[in-house]
Parts: C-alpha cells; sequence; structure tokens
C-alpha cells in the first residue's frame, strides 16, 4: 500500500497530538521529570532502613508522623502484592524471593498480622521458592542489622578495599560506578556491625525452610564452582580477621577514610553538587546507616540532609499510600523530550525547545569525578549526568542524548556546549570499540562472581545500545565511517550480534531497544543498510512484529533468551522497533507503516484520557497506556518504568517518518506542511 496521502495525513495528526501532550508536561523552567517507577524494594528497604534506625515511631524530617507516614508507604507495599503471595520485580515476572521476603518483613514489623490471609500467602510462597535463606546478599545486610541472620551470613567487605593499590583486580576504579558507592558503605556496615535486636515475636523464623543454613554465606548459582570456593575461602579468612583488627590503628584509620571517601561524595554543592551519594535509592539508605553506626546525631547536617534528599523520593498523590522511586531522571527526561521535538521540526527559534535547551546548558558539569582516574592523559570535560545534581557521575548515555539534542535544535550556544562534549565521549571510548555508562574501562568477569555481586551489574563494561547512541552523537559532531572511533565502535556492536541478528539491551527492555539503539547510530554514520548484518537486524524485528503492526517484549526475556521479542505491546517498544526498521528499509517499508498504524490506533484521544480504566495514569490526550516496564537497571534484578517513554518515544518515531517522506519527495498531494503548534 505504501505511505498514501491519509496515511501520512493520519499519522502526521498523530504526531501533532503527541507533541502537544509532551509540551503540557513540560515545567515552567522547560524540563520535564516524570516518575520513574521501581518494584516492592523501595518501600520495604525504606520501611526497614527506618527500624534499623530505631526511628519507625520518630518524626519524619519535615515534621510529620513518623508511624502514619510508613503506614502509607506499607499500604502501597501491600497493592503491590501477587495473587500467589510473593512480590515480583515487574508485572507479569516471576516471584522475586529477597523482595518477597523484606516485603513480608516490613508489613509484619507495621502491624500485619502473621495469621492474616495476605501473610499466610507470603509465608507459603517463601518457603515454596526455597525459604529466606536465599536471599541475595543485599537483602542480607538488612536482616543481619535487624537480627534475623548472623553477621556469618553476610559478604565480608573490610574497609581496607579503600586502601588498595590500583593495579589490583578489584580495585574501586575498576567496578561500576554505582557498585562503588555502595561498596564502602557496606564495607562500614559488615565491620560496625550495627545490630538492632527485636525479639521473637517480631522475627521472621517462620520463612527459613532449613535453619541450619541461615548462618551460611550464599553464592550466585552461576558462579562457577572454583571461583565460588575461592571467594568463600577469601570470606572466611576476612572474617576471622575481624576481631584480630577491630580497635586496631591500622583499621580504625581505613574506617576513617572509607567515611571520609563517602562524605565527600555526598551531599556536595558548589562545582561538585550532589543529592545524595550517588544520587539513587541503595547507597543513599545505607548512607544513613552507616552515620548511625559512626554515631552522628540525628541533628547533625550531614544526617538531616542524607534523611531530606531520600524522602525527595516520595510520590504522594494519595492521602492513604506513598510510593518511592530509586531516583530522579530529569536529564534523561529532558534530552530525549527535547530530541523527540527535533525530530517533529522543532528548533531553537521555538520558545518550548529553546528553554528546555537552556535548562539542559545549566546542568553541564564539568567537575572531574571518579570517571577522570580512568581516562588517559588531560582531557577537556563537559557531559551531563542523570539526576538533578549528580557531578561525580556524569555518564556516557545523557551526554550522548543532552549533546545530539542540543546538535538538533541548532542555536550558537547549544552547538557550542554539544561540541564540547565530543572529547570527552571520544576519550572515554573502551579499547574494544564500545562505550559503557560511566567509566572507561574494560571487561572483568570475575568481578561478578564476588559474593555481593548478586546484583548483576559488579562491572560497566561496554554495551552495544550505550554505543549506538555514542555512534548517533558523533553523527551530528560531523564524524563518519572515516573515523577510526566510529569504525571501531561499529565493529564492536557487530560482534556483539546475536545468533538471532538482534542485539541485547542492557539498559532498555530488551531485544527490540538493544536492536534499535544498536543499528541506528551506525547507519546514522554511513554504514550501509543493505550490509548483512544490519538486514539481519531488519529480519529479525520483521519476525517479532506482531500481526496488528505492534512490538512487545517482556523483560522475562533476559531470564529466558527464547523469548525475546515476545510480550504485550507497548507503545514505546513499537516505536523502537518502527524507527529501526525505518533505518533500515525505509519510509515506505509496510512493516513500519504497520508499526505507526498501531500507534495511531491506540493513542488516548479525550474520551479515553478521561477513562480510568484506559489511562491509569491520568496521562493526557495524545499519550498512550503503558503500565508494562520497559527500562532496565538491573538486568534480571531491577527494572525500571520511566513515565514518559510512552509518550516521547513515539512522537520521535512518527517526527522521523514524516521527515524520511519529506526528504524523499514521497508525502503525496498534500498542499503543505502543517505547521507545530507551539504555546
Amino acid at each position: 500500500m505504501g505511505p498514501t496521502v491519509d496515511r501520512i495525513r493520519r499519522f502526521r495528526e498523530t504526531r501533532d497530538r503527541a507533541v502537544e501532550a509532551l509540551l503540557s508536561l513540560q515545567r515552567e523552567d522547560g524540563h520535564w521529570c516524570a516518575e520513574l517507577e521501581g518494584d516492592s524494594i523501595l518501600q520495604s528497604e525504606y520501611i526497614l532502613m527506618k527500624w534499623i534506625l530505631g526511628q519507625e515511631h520518630a518524626p519524619m524530617r519535615d515534621g510529620r508522623d513518623g508511624w502514619e507516614t510508613l503506614s502509607r508507604i506499607a499500604n502501597h507495599l501491600r497493592d503491590q502484592q501477587r495473587p500467589d503471595g510473593g512480590w515480583g520485580q515487574f508485572p507479569g515476572s516471576g516471584v522475586d524471593l529477597s523482595a518477597s521476603v523484606k516485603a513480608y518483613f516490613a508489613l509484619k514489623l507495621m502491624g500485619d498480622d502473621p495469621r492474616a490471609g495476605h501473610m499466610v500467602d507470603a509465608v507459603a510462597c517463601i518457603r515454596a521458592h526455597g525459604g529466606a535463606e536465599r536471599c541475595n546478599s543485599f537483602s542480607n545486610f538488612y536482616l543481619a542489622c535487624l537480627g534475623q541472620i548472623p553477621w556469618s551470613a553476610v559478604p565480608a567487605i573490610p574497609p581496607e578495599i579503600v586502601r588498595l593499590p590500583r593495579w589490583f583486580y578489584f580495585h574501586l576504579d575498576k567496578v561500576s560506578a554505582w557498585t562503588r558507592t555502595m561498596i564502602l558503605p557496606l564495607a562500614l556496615v559488615t565491620t560496625l556491625r550495627p545490630t538492632r535486636s527485636l525479639g521473637e515475636a517480631l522475627g521472621i523464623d517462620e520463612l527459613f525452610v532449613d535453619q541450619s543454613q541461615r548462618h551460611r554465606l550464599t553464592m550466585r548459582e552461576e558462579t562457577p564452582r572454583f571461583w565460588g570456593l575461592f571467594f568463600k575461602g577469601v570470606d572466611r579468612v576476612l572474617k576471622l580477621l575481624h576481631e584480630p583488627l577491630s580497635g586496631t590503628r591500622f583499621r580504625r584509620n581505613s574506617i576513617q577514610r572509607s567515611l571520609d571517601w563517602i562524605l565527600e561524595r555526598a551531599g556536595q554543592d558548589g562545582d561538585a553538587a550532589t543529592d545524595g551519594l550517588g544520587a539513587i535509592f541503595p547507597p543513599m539508605v545505607y548512607l544513613q546507616v552507616v552515620l548511625m553506626a559512626h554515631g552522628y546525631s540525628r541533628d547533625h547536617p550531614v544526617v538531616r540532609r542524607a534523611e531530606e534528599e531520600l524522602d525527595d523520593f516520595f510520590i504522594e498523590d494519595s492521602p492513604e499510600r506513598i510510593r518511592i522511586q530509586p531516583c530522579f531522571s530529569p536529564v534523561w527526561d529532558t534530552g530525549i523530550a527535547l530530541y523527540a521535538l527535533a525530530d517533529c521540526g522543532f528548533t531553537a527559534a521555538d520558545e518550548p525547545a529553546a528553554r528546555a535547551a537552556d535548562w539542559l546548558r545549566s546542568k553541564e558539569c564539568r567537575f572531574q569525578g571518579d570517571w577522570i582516574r580512568n581516562v588517559r592523559g588531560s582531557v577537556p570535560f563537559t557531559g551531563w549526568y542523570f539526576e538533578y545534581h549528580n557531578a561525580w557521575y556524569p555518564d556516557c548515555d545523557d551526554t550522548a542524548m543532552v549533546g545530539k539534542a542540543l546538535h538538533r535544535i541548532g542555536g550558537e550556544e547549544n552547538l557550542a556546549a554539544s561540541g564540547r562534549a565530543l572529547d570527552w565521549m571520544l576519550a572515554m571510548q573502551n579499547d574494544d570499540g564500545g562505550w559503557a555508562a560511566f567509566d572507561r574501562t574494560e571487561s572483568r568477569p570475575i568481578l561478578e562472581y564476588v559474593p555481593f555481586a548478586d546484583h548483576n551489574a559488579m562491572q560497566d563494561p561496554s554495551c552495544t545500545d550505550i554505543t549506538g547512541r555514542a555512534l548517533e552523537f558523533l553523527h551530528w559532531q560531523g564524524l563518519d565511517t572515516t573515523h577510526p572511533a566510529v569504525r571501531s565502535g561499529i565493529e564492536f556492536i557487530k560482534r556483539s550480534q546475536e545468533p538471532q541478528g538482534c542485539f541485547f539491551g542492557r539498559w532498555g527492555v530488551n531485544y527490540i531497544y538493544g536492536t534499535w539503539q544498536s543499528i541506528v547510530g551506525p547507519i546514522m554514520c554511513g554504514a550501509d543498510p543493505s550490509e548483512d548484518w544490519l538486514q539481519r537486524a531488519g529480519a529479525w524485528l520483521r519476525s517479532v512484529q506482531k500481526p496488528d503492526g505492534s512490538f512487545g517484549e517482556s523483560a522475562n526475556s533476559y531470564e529466558d533468551p527464547s523469548r525475546m521479542g515476545q510480550g504485550p505491546s507497548t507503545a514505546s517498544q513499537t516505536a523502537w522497533g518502527a524507527m529501526a526498521m525505518l533505518a533500515v528499509h525505509g519510509p515506505e517499508d509496510e512493516a513500519v507503516l504497520r508499526a505507526l498504524e498501531w500507534l495511531s490506533d491506540n493513542q488516548l484521544d479525550e474520551a479515553a484520557a478521561a477513562d480510568p480504566s484506559s489511562n491509569p495514569d491520568g496521562d493526557p490526550a495524545g499519550s498512550w497506556c503503558e503500565t508494562e516496564f520497559t527500562g532496565t537497571g538491573f538486568p534480571k534484578v531491577f527494572y525500571l518504568r520511566y513515565h514518559l517513554y510512552r509518550l516521547y518515544f513515539p512522537a520521535m518515531a512518527l517526527g522521523r517518518f514524516i521527515s524520511a517522506v519529506e526528504r524523499t519527495g514521497n508525502d503525496g498531494a498534500m498542499e503543505s506542511t502543517p505547521t507545530l503548534s507551539t504555546p
């Protein structure tokens, strides 16, 4: 059928409605920041933290009743329980044993009767999945702090890790940035061992199947036997040294150096501005535990700030419930929204785009954080981070996204800011040709076998999705396949292709996302879409496209690769599939058109937007309903639901298609291109 005049007109209308919806959500200062949704552990771990601190009845930092606030958090935690009694990582996931144990424990502490139906169901589910003795190491830190397991069951992390020489395989510089911010707080927790005794009535004995396993260190099932035995031996030695080292000058100095490292990166202002340690939930929780264990009073300015920054993650749109975000995503949301607007024809002359660009430029980071230690030589630096303030940890992902958005809309200041990021992005390319998220690094697989590595992300190696975005940024800076950085980046992506033709998605769900991000950048840089590897990627996308034109993939594909490309249809994944196929096959491809038809058919109109059954999140007309989690934090461990993915990615896909049609001169007999309305 091809892109007929009627089809093109309809797609334009769909695009314009999406843009209007997107602009309606822009903040007054020009930025976007939608909810970033995680799973139940955010609620349960917050409650457990308050009990560890002995603050379950203490007033909140803003003066509110503490118990009432925790009760509202517990209400949301109950809502997240599955029909089988457990808790999962996302709708449609399997049972997450560790999440279920923490949720049950938190609810029991909050007064839920163990004989109540939902609690009985939880116990049965947990025991059926192996019992609390199979919790992951991060959960065990909470259980040990509350006296439910001995510290022998928790991985030993000596504070002396801060002293290791840089050549050492397990040096802090060689683990991922998010792990780095967790290791030293956990090292201090395992060294100081703050433990609160709750008494038998509040314990969770009923969750353990084999009491003899309660005191034993567990390892990830994927750990090879040799490395399992090796690290268990190391752990045993470190625990034997715990008492002899306690109180020594050497240990005291190691503790102080670790604390200094933490405080230097937490709650800073000025050039090193950061909203909490790492600006993400896990280290911000354990920072409070560490400060308590060190004897800091709750009135100390550092503690006060730590509490306020963590409590800022609360979402309170109901008087009965509070849900908690893992962090804020303003730079990410604003960069993608601005890039989508550029695809829809906006430039710096349009006021909404100009305001967004001004805000992004205000977030330009020049501070040389941890990343500098992994880069060779002196590097002119400008970059962007993910959150409102996180100067210690700018990342390649946000820098590429913001850099290309600023370049696309034009304007002297925006082009200059985008150009300033080029040197840093080139310096951050790894020796294998790819880019990682936060650091210039290399793959060190043994790191994934240490006992506290069960978050499945101890390291931050190159990945194809970020490499594809980096190449897209390089394209807008004028680099193409004649440049060695582009060539090596493309070669890295080609080496990473799955036998089926698709690509793994590290930061989005999963193979649909990974394939889209992996192939568009190389094509923009000059790779010929007719090359076999790109054709195979396009063929895989065709093979998983649904009969109605949509795409959908569940995060279950991380657990079972045979489920790649399979799952409920979503607007974000349909947009990713459409953009990938558009890059390979062009705007006349029927598969591309069917994907865009699905987006048009499923866009919320005024009536659907007003109906909670079709719009549970209350999105504006012009958006889409999407309740699935299509973002990835840690594969197999933690997933994310970005509440703007369902809007700015479809707008981007529709905008790219219209632009492609106009470039080819196949936009039919339409008199003119409609001008998008801007406030």
